[in-house]
């Protein structure tokens, strides 16, 4: 059983005029904390980290580290230059931290033997616990089952964010007890829970935290349908936080509330007018 266990918030990255807003960044972070999560995932898709410099990157993870304890902190490690990922990992692993999120490597779509060869490289060369990170719809490589199975074998693989969107993958994981599944998918955290999953990394907890964390503990402590009721309070919230690319409207949701500006750096773009509106009539019911 690993470390990773509960609700852990990819947190977004707040810029101001272009530059990090590390002002508004530690806001964020001491807001998630107050509100009871169990961790923060630095520099994960949530985070614009394919639009941050590494030096960029390894700011943010050094601000977070300031105000969070190292055994709830992940950190996002993605690249499909091996060499050039195995040095940044290098450079990541003189912080202290519990574990990196470490998804396939995108564009290049390498074969299942090519999976499995990268996740054993990484692995070997980490000195902390890996989440595979499954997410085929922004890699473009997808795992057969069994590639999967014989991955997560690796002694330092020790969950995996689900993303897959593959049922039956998810039930042999689960059912395999040898590796920790995080529910990626947050419409699917409520069923993700019963059956077994030990929390999820989820981008919709970044607004009314102290929901999911309630949600995630009554599952645990089996009252479902308390457990049901509070999901369903939330589904409007987690159903607006995606109807455009992420994390743009969880930008606007935060922004509503105060907590960071409502910038994202280019291509991304600003949540249109509908959203927002959506996000205010959602957030106005969630407060009532």
């Amino acid at each position: 059983m690993s470390s990773f266990q509960g609700i852990w918030v990819p947190i977004v990255t707040p810029f101001h005029h272009g530059a990090i807003d590390f002002v508004g960044l530690r806001r964020l972070v001491s807001h998630l904390l107050e509100n009871g999560v169990d961790g923060i995932v630095v520099c994960g898709t949530t985070g614009e980290a394919a639009a941050l410099g590494k030096h960029e990157q390894l700011a943010v993870l050094d601000a977070v580290l300031e105000l969070v304890p190292a055994e709830r902190v992940v950190m996002g490690l993605a690249g499909n230059n091996l060499t050039e990922l195995l040095q940044f990992q290098s450079e990541i692993l003189k912080r202290p931290l519990a574990g990196l999120l470490v998804p396939p490597p995108y564009y290049i779509r390498p074969s299942q033997a090519g999976l499995e060869a990268f996740f054993k490289t990484v692995a070997d060369a980490s000195s902390v616990p890996i989440i595979l990170y499954d997410i085929p719809y922004r890699t473009g490589v997808a795992f057969e089952q069994a590639t999967l199975l014989n991955i997560v074998s690796h002694e330092r693989i020790v969950a995996i964010k689900d993303c897959g969107g593959n049922h039956a993958t998810t039930l042999a994981l689960l059912a395999s007890g040898t590796v920790d599944v995080l529910c990626g998918e947050d419409p699917q955290i409520f069923n993700a829970l019963c059956l077994g999953a030990k929390g999820a990394i989820t981008a919709s907890a970044h607004v009314h935290p102290e929901l999911f964390v309630a949600l995630y503990r009554q599952i645990r402590d089996n009252q479902l349908a308390t457990g049901r009721t509070t999901f369903f309070r939330l589904l409007p919230l987690i159903q607006s936080l995606f109807i455009e690319p992420n994390p743009a409207p969880v930008k606007t949701a935060l922004a509503l509330q105060g907590l960071i500006d409502d910038e994202l750096r280019a291509p991304m773009q600003r949540s249109g007018e509908n959203t927002v509106a959506r996000l205010k009539d959602v957030l106005g019911t969630l407060n009532r």
